[in-house]
């Protein structure tokens, strides 16, 4: 499973011309699920994106996480984080996991947000989405946790 984390000031997921997710401050968490992916692997990366400590305190130091600032979450599922770009041009996503198995890890991610009290917005498992999102900082980090 891979995370991309953005701490952001506001985001959103637009389907089909509707906003389907929004948050004000937080992060906006693109997460790939990968084929060897199980339920613990989505409550650790769950963890770990809660505490992770990219909001800065009073003296400008990155220490304080979403669970000390309040702060919401938007996940959006992303098959092609896990890419392998070894061979050739073309990405292969032999390793990302298929709609049936990914999509309740991406669910179980997201409720183990919400289990630590953290405020969850989710785009649509599946579609062709916009994301649309202002990146603070800029402040990008990638995180993975294995099976």
């Amino acid at each position: 499973m891979r995370a991309v984390v953005q701490r952001v000031s506001q985001a959103r997921v637009v389907v089909d011309g509707d906003v389907v997710g929004e948050i004000e401050a937080g992060l906006c968490i693109l997460l790939g699920v990968a084929g060897a992916d199980a339920t613990a692997t989505a409550d650790r990366l769950a963890g770990r994106v809660a505490r992770l400590r990219v909001f800065e305190n009073e003296e400008a130091r990155f220490d304080r996480s979403l669970l000390d600032t309040g702060g919401e979450a938007l996940v959006v599922s992303q098959f092609t984080l896990i890419a392998d770009t070894a061979k050739g041009n073309r990405p292969s996503f032999a390793h990302a996991a298929p709609p049936d198995l990914a999509e309740p890890l991406y669910e179980r991610f997201c409720d183990a947000l919400r289990e630590l009290g953290i405020t969850v917005a989710t785009g649509e498992f599946g579609a062709r989405m916009e994301v649309d999102l202002t990146n603070d900082g800029p402040v990008t980090i990638v995180l993975e946790a294995g099976a």
